[in-house]
């Protein structure tokens, strides 16, 4: 069987207390190393979210919460309606419980979370402190844009735990050329364990998760907007279809570092030399 997971997250039933969760994909179903959550508030409605022997980071996607952890309160966070409007407005939590009360009508939060056994303070991630890498172009068929949320920017504030959005193109390739980082043997690659969520506009869009072990048999995948699938090995590439625009939110967590070092498919070494901004790309995750 593939090493990987395919959920599907949904959030469409009423609202108890003005506040729902969905753990799409928690430790030990595939991954052992990530943790995903959706969360949905409205006005005033509040919720706690913890993981034990994680750290957490929370990504307001669109609305506006008030963020209350390890007796701090981070109020207004989250300045966009939907993902496609602006930057993220976060708050790393470190291993603390978070509360959150939503303080617009409709609001959604991601929940990232990765394996840790080191605390850290926790800190507000705001949308101008993010870091962007355009990888790709349209002439290859393969621009993207990433913004780092907790990236360079939490070294020594953070564990191995790495999260971005991902915006790419209609008809664009990402995660392109075919890379994975699933062997700790740096400088070349190290171990990471990595969960996509997507997201398309419009929301009919739809695109394809390619997955394949070095001596294996690929397989692929339909993805539609909220799909998720969590990798413990293997390439996974992916694309979207013309016509739609992609947005990916990545959770990324290293087993042993929190340097990313990704290994290029060697069959396809000639790509790295085609597509551009990969050294760039490789930078931003170090």
């Amino acid at each position: 069987m593939p090493s990987f997971l395919r959920a599907r997250a949904l959030l469409d039933g009423p609202l108890q207390k003005g506040a729902a969760a969905e753990v799409v994909v928690g430790p030990g179903a595939v991954t052992d190393l990530c943790h995903f959550q959706l969360v949905s508030l409205a006005e005033g409605g509040e919720i706690e979210v913890g993981v034990p022997g994680f750290e957490l980071v929370a990504v307001v996607l669109s609305g506006q919460v008030d963020v209350r952890v390890g007796g701090q309160v981070f109020s207004g966070v989250g300045r966009r309606p939907d993902v496609w409007s602006g930057q993220a407005d976060s708050v790393y939590a470190g291993q603390e419980r978070l509360t959150l009360v939503g303080r617009q009508p409709a609001t959604e939060v991601a929940i990232a979370g990765g394996r840790s056994d080191q605390r850290f303070a926790p800190f507000r991630v705001l949308p101008e402190e993010l870091e962007m890498v355009e990888v790709g172009s349209a002439a290859t068929h393969s621009r993207r844009r990433i913004f780092h949320i907790l990236g360079q920017n939490a070294n020594g504030r953070a564990g191995n735990l790495l999260v971005s959005e991902l915006r790419a193109d209609a008809g664009c390739w990402s995660g392109y050329p075919p890379h994975k980082h699933d062997e700790e043997r740096p400088p070349e690659e190290t171990a990471f364990q990595e969960v996509y969520h997507y997201r398309y506009r419009p929301e009919t869009g739809f695109g394809a998760q390619l997955w394949y072990e070095p001596d294996g048999e690929p397989v692929a995948h339909v993805t539609r907007h909220r799909d998720t699938f969590a990798f413990e090995r293997g390439y996974h590439p992916t694309v979207t279809s013309p016509g739609h625009e992609a947005y990916v939110f990545t959770i990324i967590v290293g087993r042993h570092q929190r340097s990313l070092r990704q290994w290029f498919d060697p069959r396809l070494s000639y790509l790295q030399d085609v597509i551009p901004g990969l050294s760039a790309m490789q930078d931003k995750f170090k």
